[in-house]
């Protein structure tokens, strides 16, 4: 018995110092098994008190009566599914008649005390069918991206979401994007798995950096073009609109509309091309958008008054010629000047980091949901990369990219050097490299030998 006892406090021990060192390892070894226990003991108790029962039928109440017999409790959602994952619970739940989607959601807090996990949501899979993904840890206070992820072709995983999926950022669905972040908020690391992420595919980058290039000049192999102030930029975003007006003429002399050609062989965009005659998409990264907006002369007031012109248009425009924008700052408002707010209204993905006020965040999220400009606000200076990602449709999420540090993104680059695409119309901007690429450094800790 004394053997039984050491070795349950032994195991016990074991618990509490996973769960507070490790806790994605204590989610594993302890914490899914406890959790579904506790789940299938508590549900019926825990909805009841949750109010997301519903009364018996009329039909069962009769049958109760006709047979004598107890009245019939009110009945919980009925579970379809019960899945575990890495980071917690997925529950697949049928609604019973009355019941609605945003009567689980309304209630997700009160489900996150009662099965004691640490954070819940819900989604509506189809109608009558809601998903509960419950999590059992803090997932973003040490980001671990799964080792299987669902790449595909101009869709790269950037970040974990707070309830333990993956946040893809898919350039088909969503073309452009605007990420927000003062100084120190995580921004930086963000833009850095992106072109990480884009570095191994057919894609063509395209950066503008106007802080003398510190954040993008030394990735600078993998970048068909580069612009590291204001006047290179103007002439770049006008060599891109000129590239996005022969793209157009190439898909309309492919469109051939006549009464015997299939409606799935009439190009709309680049990705109705045939192969041999895809132009290579091109991905636009604006590193400080404010300083493209920014004047102080006449002069410089006619450079933004044309860098921004060029921007709207390749925002309206360049989705069908395969050009993307990814616009970057910490500070986007209507103050910067006309135009801007014209931008924002095409740029459907939104991101936003840590803001120093909260008309960055109205910006950001004031015309998708009030909800995630008070989540934006409320990011702590200490959580860096914290940031949060909606999109036109209302929907948003807690997002955490995984650290990234500049070496590791060099090194990806380098390596994907080969695969830097020469567009005729950027020759003019493509960076100067001398030399081979450098071999890739070590990243870890150890000081080489020496001889």
């Amino acid at each position: 018995m004394t053997g039984f006892t050491v070795a349950l406090v032994g195991v016990v021990a074991a618990a509490g110092l996973l769960r507070w060192r490790r806790p994605a390892w204590y989610w594993l070894t302890f914490g899914v098994t406890l959790a579904t226990l506790r789940v299938l003991v508590r549900y019926a108790t825990v909805m009841d008190a949750c109010g997301l029962t519903v009364s018996p039928s009329r039909w069962r109440l009769a049958l109760a009566r006709a047979t004598n017999r107890p009245v019939p409790a009110s009945r919980p959602p009925r579970i379809l599914r019960l899945r575990p994952t890495r980071t917690g619970l997925v529950l697949k739940l049928k609604l019973r008649p009355g019941q609605d989607a945003f009567d689980v959601a309304a209630a997700s807090d009160r489900l996150r005390h009662s099965f004691s996990m640490y954070g819940v949501t819900s989604r509506e899979v189809r109608s009558g069918v809601v998903e509960v993904r419950m999590t059992g840890y803090d997932v973003l206070k040490r980001v671990q991206m799964p080792a299987k992820v669902d790449a595909r072709p101009m869709r790269v995983p950037v970040a974990l979401r707070e309830d333990g999926s993956v946040h893809y950022r898919d350039y088909r669905a969503i073309p452009h994007g605007l990420t927000l972040g003062a100084t120190e908020s995580g921004k930086s690391v963000y833009q850095r798995n992106l072109v990480a992420g884009l570095a191994s595919q057919d894609v063509a980058l395209v950066g503008i950096d106007c802080k003398q290039g510190v954040e993008l000049f030394p990735l600078a192999r993998r970048f068909s073009a580069l612009a590291d102030n204001p006047d290179t930029a103007a002439e770049l975003l006008d060599s891109l609109v000129d590239r996005m007006e022969g793209v157009y003429q190439v898909i309309r002399a492919e469109q051939r509309i006549t009464a015997d050609v299939p409606d799935a062989e009439i190009a709309a965009d680049i990705w109705d091309l045939p192969d041999h005659l895809r132009p290579t998409p091109v991905v636009v990264l604006v590193d400080e958008v404010a300083e493209l907006a920014l004047f102080a002369s006449k002069e410089e007031e006619k450079r933004r008054d044309r860098i921004i012109t060029a921007l709207v248009r390749l925002a309206q425009l360049g989705r069908a010629a395969g050009i993307y924008l990814e616009i970057c700052g910490q500070r986007f408002g209507s103050e910067l000047g006309k135009g801007i707010t014209m931008l924002r209204a095409q740029l459907t993905g939104r991101t936003a980091h840590r803001v120093n006020d909260e008309t960055s965040a109205n910006m950001a999220f004031g015309d998708i949901s009030p909800d995630a400009v008070l989540a934006a606000i409320q990011i702590p200076a200490e959580m860096r990369g914290v940031a949060v990602a909606g999109d036109s449709t209302g929907g948003w999420h807690r997002i955490r990219a995984p650290h990234t540090s500049l070496r590791q993104a060099v090194n990806t680059c380098n390596r994907h050097a080969d695969l830097t695409p020469e567009l005729p119309e950027l020759a003019a901007f493509r960076p100067a490299l001398s030399g081979t690429p450098a071999a890739p450094v070590p990243l870890s800790k150890t000081a080489p030998a020496t001889a």
